[in-house]
């Protein structure tokens, strides 16, 4: 069975703790476990979130006085993607001594066109107070919305079109070996292989990542069990079989699980037979089993 797992940004990180490398090395930890029950006897594609760490990439060339002008974007998605699939490439060889495990550094093409440009929505960062914020935007230029009590840096989120680094990755996969890749989305790039300055949805990558890969099922691994319907009432209840139309007709949040769901629905659609599954990181091998999560197939 082909697999392509992405995980969620707790996975690293969750929300409220510090940024220090040892807090993320401790959260690797935990997820390569889950990991590597899905590695045993499968093709493992392995995609990850980056958001927090770009934005602290982004503060602090921004505020270093030897630059110019700060780092750009698809730089600093590339710097996070080394970082985390070194330290992802480190805990997994642990666990699969007899896998080879590659991190492949990967590109990510968008459409310069692409309307995301003029109205930028995708969180990186931590948040700050109102008055901290505005003094951000007017210094920095950065574009600041608001995400629960604080505010944070948005950036646009263009759709991803392809992988430039497809072949390869494909190369990798039928050799045996667990691949790391497209993490933070990808970097993305122009048609002309100019980097951009944004970020791609991780998880819409990961569904084009499954889909171009032939992947049986696409894993997206968070810090809840399953969709729930009627999410945040008293009559929330878990979601298990579901198509892509009944999931798209769920009112889900946007910052959260709305991307997942779409991601999902993509992948099943383009996929007939495969399915995609949200559920814990924690039950990956049930996830997989169909014994837990949510799985969406296409009837």
């Amino acid at each position: 069975m082909r697999i392509v797992a992405a995980l969620g940004g707790n996975a690293l990180l969750r929300r409220g703790e510090p940024l220090d490398a040892a807090v993320q090395i401790a959260h690797v930890r935990e997820a390569v476990r889950g990991l590597a029950a899905l590695a045993d006897g499968n093709d493992l594609i392995v995609t990850h979130g980056n958001g927090p760490q770009v934005g602290l990439l982004a503060i602090e060339s921004a505020a270093d006085p030897e630059l110019a002008a700060p780092y750009p974007l698809d730089a600093l998605g590339a710097a996070t993607q080394g970082m985390i699939g070194y330290w992802l490439i480190r805990e997994l060889r642990r666990v699969l001594p007899h896998r080879e495990v590659v991190a492949l550094l990967t590109e990510t093409l968008v459409d310069p066109a692409d309307p995301a440009f003029r109205d930028p929505t995708k969180f990186i960062g931590r948040g700050y107070p109102p008055s901290e914020a505005r003094r951000l935007r007017d210094a920095r230029g950065w574009a600041m919305r608001p995400d629960g009590r604080l505010w944070r840096r948005v950036v646009p989120s263009p759709e991803p079109r392809d992988i430039v680094e497809l072949a390869a990755m494909r190369r990798l996969v039928d050799d045996g070996c667990v691949v790391i890749a497209a993490g933070g989305g990808g970097v993305p790039v122009d048609p002309d292989h100019h980097g951009v300055e944004a970020v791609v949805d991780k998880d819409l990558t990961a569904a084009l990542l499954a889909a171009r890969l032939k992947a049986d099922t696409l894993m997206l691994l968070t810090d809840v069990p399953a969709v729930m319907a009627g999410y945040g009432t008293a009559h929330a209840r878990p979601v298990g079989l579901i198509t892509p139309a009944r999931l798209r007709a769920m009112d889900l949040p946007s910052g959260s699980m709305g991307p997942k769901a779409e991601a999902a629905c993509r992948f099943a659609e383009q996929r007939p037979g495969a399915a995609a599954v949200i559920g814990s990181l924690t039950d990956a091998p049930a996830l997989l089993a169909g014994e837990a999560g949510t799985r969406i197939e296409t009837p």
